[in-house]
């Protein structure tokens, strides 16, 4: 799954990285390294433009908010619970299956935070002697520093209790797709932990290689067989995964320093 990421680089990176053609200064957002549900997030989408000459798509940087919100839905309660899409049912299920014929974008992250429980947490939680075991938090980043390129969705919603000219009137929400997470090994692998992905969780955000993006951005590709091609797991060991200091736990904290890889887990023994 994903609950949390990292995401500081500067609009202007995006920009050249994902070769947009339109951004607005004003939707700047500051770097945030503790992502949470719900935040405004930044996101690669290709729609023509509004009162435009010409109906050609535009590749645009835009801010979403996490948690997909169905064009369909009487409210938007529900909006924390689906920040995920699970790759394998994104074309049946009915909150998901709409947008991922054409509404399809790119999540831009430094990379994702997932969390282990200890052994000797775990072994507490059985004993019945800890109802809560604490929880080791670990970073996932491509190993080569590129921008991590999470595949996504992205939905409009109506709030019919405002008027048409409220600036709050539509919302634009979105969600991670996510798929089984790898089980080779990791491109960088500490000493002692992890040795893949699916060590520390089954699942993991959709990684979108350079080659995939135009045809996963372009709403006029709307074959659902040929899009589903485009939702196979990228090549493994492109990743790294390391330890990171527990405050990451907190929505709270929210800092470079979040990044900082640890010698080891904070949390006893995890592998």
């Amino acid at each position: 799954m994903c609950g949390r990421y990292a995401a500081s680089r500067r609009p202007e990176d995006l920009v050249g990285v994902f070769e947009v053609e339109k951004w607005e200064p004003e939707e700047t957002l500051a770097p945030d390294w503790n992502v949470a549900p719900t935040k405004e997030v930044y996101a690669v989408l290709e729609r023509p433009l509004k009162d435009a000459d010409s109906p050609r798509p535009v590749r645009q940087l835009r801010t979403l908010k996490w948690g997909l919100v169905p064009s369909w839905s009487k409210s938007p309660e529900g909006a924390a619970r689906m920040i995920n899409a699970r790759a394998e049912t994104i074309a049946e299920k009915p909150s998901f299956k709409r947008a991922f014929s054409a509404r399809r974008c790119i999540l831009p992250a430094d990379g994702y935070y997932e969390w282990v429980t200890g052994s000797g947490e775990r072994d507490l939680e059985v004993e019945g002697k800890k109802k809560r075991p604490r929880k080791q938090p670990y970073f996932v980043t491509p190993a080569d520093g590129s921008v991590f390129a999470m595949a996504g969705l992205y939905e409009f919603w109506r709030d019919r209790t405002l008027p048409d000219d409220h600036p709050s009137a539509w919302w634009v929400t979105c969600s991670v797709i996510t798929t089984e997470a790898e089980k080779g090994p990791l491109g960088v692998a500490p000493e002692a932990g992890p040795h893949s992905l699916a060590d520390i969780h089954p699942r993991m955000p959709l990684m979108l290689s350079p080659d995939r993006w135009d045809a996963w951005l372009d709403p006029r590709h709307t074959d659902v067989e040929d899009l589903r091609g485009l939702l196979a797991a990228p090549p493994e060991g492109l990743m790294r995964a390391y330890p990171v200091a527990t405050a990451v736990s907190n929505v709270r904290n929210n800092g470079p320093e979040l990044l900082t890889e640890l010698e080891g887990p904070e949390v006893g023994t995890l592998f």
